[in-house]
């Protein structure tokens, strides 16, 4: 089977809203809210993030060959 490159952005962005959802999940159970003010801007600065480091991830990997095993 022949691997496929790992897409960093998607990683972050999946690992990001689960993380969300956990937390308002969690937080429903306890009776608790959570602050929008807080929620929406790290979560634009997280996939700011990540995208930047799947630019850099792509930018690194043009430079290699792809050698297969």
């Amino acid at each position: 089977m022949r691997k496929h490159r790992l897409d960093l952005f998607s990683l972050i962005a999946g690992a990001l809203f689960s993380t969300i959802a956990v937390v308002y999940l969690v937080a429903a159970l306890n009776d608790q809210a959570v602050n929008g003010r807080i929620v929406i801007p790290v979560t634009f600065i997280v996939l700011g993030l990540g995208g930047l480091a799947g630019a850099v991830a792509a930018v690194a990997r043009r430079g290699r060959t792809d050698r297969q095993d």
